[in-house]
Order: structure tokens, then C-alpha cells, then sequence
């Protein structure tokens, strides 16, 4: 007999709101979420436990601001990374063993320069911050079990499911004693990274395969002797006398920088090389790329994985959603998938809650693959983009020749230091190529500035922002389908509040100017006569329920004072009026109806 009082039922078999199948990054996030919404959900994961693989480490900013809507953001922040130790990555000819083994080749400002790039600071009040999936994982888990205690079962496989039109019926195996219950649920959430669901209903992973194999080998080791930059978190390792690329990146958990006590060192082997699934070979290529000889390490676990980036063919069938890696798969580079994965997971919770609690209809439920599909593209294209332009480096370098002897390998990076004019223009195209890797590290456009299009959000008849570089520069803007641009906002008494945290997971926020009273005043009545989940404020420098006193807000706010903007549960601006309006209530009205995909009566 399955039994849960916390919900307020008791059923023979479970019903439930949601069902989430995968305990990863994406099921966790969604059991969090779905319990501050006040849905209830089930998650089951066939694993034992969280991870245990050495997996995605970068979190954005936006990643934060939704992990800080779960609840988790600060345990997150007292285990990650120190700012100082993440703010550059750097890249390296070899590390150890050969006389110039070790000397840095060029070095990047990342992720926000541990506070150094002012364009960061401006974009949220959260900092992009580091900490492995090993690590995360496990502080998810507990958050989301405190959230919605017995329903996080671990242990627990996914055997069959059957959706109507009504719901899903889904029979769940408890893998340790055998035993099998049913669960109705009225949605699906598939974020078992396409393992058993999206085959099922004929979902396919469109995209590019076979760029590569690696080999990822999470070990201890004391490397402090030879990664000496305390500022460097991830190290681009070209090894001259292997002729390819490895990649070290310190794993913590209690130091960080060059005294890291654990370590995941990456290394490449061409698509297929047989050698990759040898231990004992891998081992021997791991002691030999990094020049480390017999030094002491204590490898934990290898893990092989094939180099791709890929797309579901479908993000919803009926009622079942595609999430995370059953959505998307990414080379790590750009540290996207993870991100992508929680944001996908933040863009469906608010839609489905709405739908449960009668706010909207199953419409609304519709814009999550279109809206979802278009940034995830562009996060997989910018993560394969930046992994081939590693290997372009490479080329640049001289170094893409399998064929090359350890001698022949180390002549052609020391013409970096050979003093001679003759490499002058060598070194100035090695140096350009470094730079072009900020599409990697420089990113603030993909990660924090793509926007939305689709029946949720209502266009103004704006063009789009042009961007001076669509990768690297994120301009705020309040064209509907954009961000909500952070500022910082004054209240009584002088407490400091971001326009980000205005936002109520569960709510529309409604922004005007400081004449815009006719807007508060038709989003107060459209909420009384409607039962519309919205909050309205008035913001200005010198008027207003907040105050803008940097005059940040005037800057990127794009309407008039008598103007307004209308901010999804997901911080999306949905709509966006530039001025005074003949009838505020017909046209707020109007939004809510194309948004929320039902009547609103005025």
C-alpha cells in the first residue's frame, strides 16, 4: 500500500499532480520548483543515488536566480567555488615532465572575471558560480526532500506508462525489494536523459554526432606543484609530445585552486580509437599527457562519452514534457547543459502550475517546445562551435598532427619563445586564436540575453535588439520576449532590492512608470474580477512604490513614465505598452488573455 499524507491524500495506488522520472540535475530542479508552486510531485530516478560521475561544474546566472527560487542557491554558494579561484581559464603547453612543460600560452578573463566585468554585475544580482555535479546534486536532493518529504525516491525505475487524454498511468518498480505500484499523474515530466520515454513515443536526438570520444578521469592527486595559477579554474592542457588536447579541472571539495584535493583531468581520442576503452591504457595516457610519471593518484572512476550535440525531435507529446538531457545533450564546452536543463525545468513549472490551479488552459502549456527549442539550439550550437574552435587552436599551433614526434611537437610551441621575428606572426595568430575562445568564456549573451517567441508573449511591434556581437554582449531590453533587465531599486528606510527578486514564482508582476497609476490600477481590477495571480508596482527615480536611484531602471526600461511592462512567473517580459492607453484595462486585458490562453473578463 502506498500512502501519502502530506499532500492530503491517501489512495491504494498514488495520485499525483506530476510524475517526474530522473533524479539528475533537471528532475531535482523540477521537484523544487513544483513544491514552492504548491504542486505536488513524485520523482523517481532508477539510480541508487545522485550522481557519482565527475560531470557539469558551471553554473550561470540565471541558473542561480532559479536555484535561489528553490531555495538552494546560498547552500550552493558556501560549497562552490571561491570567486577568485574561477575568474580565468588559461591554456598551456603540457604540465609537467619536459623543461617547458607548463608555460602558459595565453590566459582569458571567465564567467564575470570573479567580479571584474562590470557587464556581469549589471545583469543579475547572482554570481555564475563552480561547483561539480557530484557536489550539487546531493544539495538538490536534500533541499527537494525537505520540500516534499517521501516523494523523492531514489531506487525506484519507471517500468511502463500509458497517457490519455486526460493523464498518465505509469506503473514504478522499487528496485530493491521488487515491488510494483501505479501512479496517475497529470503530466509527465521525461528527465531520465532520454533513456526509456522520448523512444517510447517516437521522439529521435537530431544533430550532430561522432565529433569526438572522451575519456574523463576523476582522481586525487596533489597537483600544486605544477598548477600554479590560483585564478585558473579550467586548464587547457596542449600536450606537444602527444599532439592533442587534455583539460584539467580542479574538483575541490574543501580547497580550490592549485591545492584542489580531487581533480578531473579530460582527455581526447579520436572517434572509435579502441585504445580509449583500455583502463590500464587510459591510465598510462593520462601519467603521460600530464608528465606526472609515477607521482601518487588515486583514480576514482572513468567515464567514456562520444562528443555531440543533439535536439529532441519533440519537446512535448500529450502530456508528457522532454527536459534536460532527454531534450538536449552538449559537449561540456560553455558549461550549457546543466543550465540549459534547469532553465527548461523553470520555463514548464510556472505553465503547468498555472494550468492546476485553473490560472490558464492547456494552450499555455504548448509555447514551452517552441520558446525552449530556439535557446537550446543556440546553446548546442555555441557548445560545439567553441569545441571545434579548441581544435582550431590546435591546428594554429601545429599541434593537429597525430603523426608528429614528441620532438617535432615541442619545436613547434617553442617557437612561441624563441625570440626569433621569424615567428613574430606566429605568435600574434596563436594569440587571436586564444582570444576568439571568449565565444566560450565571454558568452553573457547566450547565457543570460536569449529571449522568447511564441503565443505567450505579446508583441509591440518593436524590431528586435541588434546586438554588437550576439555571443558575447547582452544588451537589457523590455521587448516583450526578453529577460526582465535587473536594477537595483530603493525602498522605505533604504533596503536594496533587485528588480529580478520583484518577481514571485507563482505570479505576474505588472511594472509601470511612475505616472502609470491607470495600469496598477487596471491590473488590481483585472485581478479581482478574474482571479489573475499579479502583483503591480510603480518604480521611477523620484516617484514610485520602488525607487530607482541609480536611475539603472530609466536606462533599460524602454517605455515612458505613463507606460508599463507585464513580467511572466519566469522574470520573460510577456507584454509591453510604451505609454498612456485609451483603455489600460482593455489592453492588460487583452495580454492576459493571449498569454494565459482563456477569457479574462474586463
Amino acid at each position: 500500500m502506498v500512502e501519502h499524507r502530506n499532500w492530503g491524500f491517501q489512495m491504494t495506488d498514488l495520485e499525483i499532480p506530476v510524475l517526474i522520472v530522473g533524479g539528475g540535475g533537471a528532475g531535482l530542479t523540477a521537484s523544487m520548483l513544483l513544491s514552492k508552486l504548491e504542486i505536488p510531485s513524485l520523482l523517481v530516478s532508477a539510480l541508487p543515488t545522485t550522481s557519482v560521475l565527475p560531470k557539469a561544474h558551471v553554473l550561470n546566472q540565471r541558473t542561480m536566480e532559479i536555484l535561489a527560487d528553490a531555495g538552494a542557491a546560498e547552500a550552493i554558494y558556501a560549497q562552490a567555488t571561491p570567486r577568485a579561484n574561477m575568474s580565468h581559464t588559461a591554456f598551456y603547453a603540457g604540465f609537467a615532465g619536459w623543461p617547458e612543460a607548463g608555460r602558459r600560452i595565453g590566459r582569458l578573463e571567465s564567467w564575470g572575471g570573479g567580479g571584474a566585468d562590470l557587464d556581469w554585475e549589471a545583469a543579475s544580482p547572482r554570481a555564475s558560480t563552480n561547483l561539480p555535479q557530484i557536489r550539487l546534486e546531493p544539495i538538490m536532493r536534500r533541499h527537494a526532500e525537505q520540500l516534499a518529504p517521501g516523494m523523492v525516491r531514489f531506487g525506484h525505475e519507471l517500468v511502463s506508462f500509458e497517457q490519455d487524454d486526460d493523464g498518465v498511468t505509469s506503473v514504478i518498480r522499487e528496485r530493491a525489494s521488487g515491488a510494483e505500484f501505479a501512479v496517475r499523474s497529470s503530466y509527465l515530466f521525461a528527465c531520465d536523459a532520454g533513456r526509456t520515454i522520448g523512444s517510447q513515443l517516437g521522439v529521435e536526438m537530431v544533430g550532430l554526432r561522432d565529433v569526438g570520444s572522451m575519456v574523463s578521469i576523476h582522481l586525487t592527486a596533489d597537483l600544486s606543484e605544477w598548477a600554479t595559477d590560483p585564478e585558473v579554474l579550467i586548464r587547457w592542457i596542449w600536450v606537444p609530445h602527444m599532439s592533442r588536447l587534455a583539460t584539467l579541472v580542479p574538483m575541490g571539495p574543501n580547497r580550490w585552486g592549485p591545492d584542489s584535493e580531487e581533480w578531473v583531468f579530460h582527455l581526447n581520442y579520436a572517434f572509435e580509437d579502441p585504445r580509449a576503452l583500455d583502463d590500464a591504457k587510459v591510465e598510462a595516457d593520462t601519467r603521460e599527457a600530464l608528465g606526472i610519471a609515477d607521482h601518487p593518484v588515486k583514480i576514482h572512476i572513468m567515464t567514456r562519452w562520444e562528443l555531440m550535440g543533439v535536439v529532441a525531435s519533440k519537446l512535448r507529446v500529450g502530456r508528457t514534457f522532454i527536459l534536460g538531457d532527454a531534450a538536449h545533450r552538449h559537449p561540456p564546452t560553455g558549461s550549457l547543459g546543466l543550465t540549459s536543463a534547469t532553465q527548461d525545468v523553470h520555463n514548464l513549472c510556472w505553465k503547468v502550475a498555472a494550468v492546476l490551479k485553473g490560472a490558464a488552459t492547456d494552450g499555455l502549456l504548448d509555447t514551452y517546445e517552441p520558446e525552449r527549442r530556439s535557446s537550446v539550439q543556440v546553446n548546442v550550437d555555441n557548445s560545439i562551435a567553441s569545441a571545434l574552435n579548441h581544435f582550431m587552436i590546435g591546428e594554429t599551433l601545429g599541434l593537429s598532427d597525430p603523426d608528429l614526434t614528441a620532438d617535432e611537437g615541442w619545436a613547434r610551441i617553442d617557437r612561441l619563445w624563441s625570440g626569433q621575428s621569424d615567428d613574430d606572426a606566429f605568435r600574434f595568430q596563436v594569440r587571436q586564436a586564444i582570444a576568439s575562445q571568449s565565444m566560450e568564456f565571454r558568452k553573457l549573451n547566450v547565457e543570460y540575453g536569449y529571449t522568447y517567441d511564441s503565443a505567450a508573449v505579446v508583441p509591440d511591434g518593436t524590431p528586435p535588439e541588434q546586438s554588437l556581437d550576439p555571443v558575447r554582449i547582452y544588451r537589457p531590453s523590455t521587448r516583450p520576449g526578453s529577460p526582465l533587465p535587473h536594477a537595483w531599486l530603493e525602498v522605505v528606510g533604504g533596503e536594496r532590492r533587485s528588480t529580478i527578486d520583484l518577481v514571485r514564482p507563482d505570479r505576474f508582476l505588472l511594472i509601470a512608470g511612475e505616472a502609470g497609476g491607470p495600469w496598477i490600477d487596471a491590473a488590481s481590477d483585472l485581478a479581482a474580477v478574474n482571479g489573475l495571480p499579479v502583483d503591480a508596482v510603480r518604480i521611477g527615480h523620484l516617484d514610485g512604490d520602488y525607487l530607482d536611484p541609480q536611475c539603472r531602471w530609466l536606462t533599460v526600461r524602454g517605455f515612458g513614465p505613463e507606460g508599463a511592462i507585464l513580467i511572466r512567473p519566469d522574470r520573460f517580459v510577456a507584454w509591453r505598452h510604451l505609454g498612456r492607453a485609451a483603455d489600460p484595462r482593455g489592453e492588460l486585458g487583452r495580454a492576459f488573455e493571449q498569454v494565459l490562453c482563456r477569457e479574462v473578463r474586463g
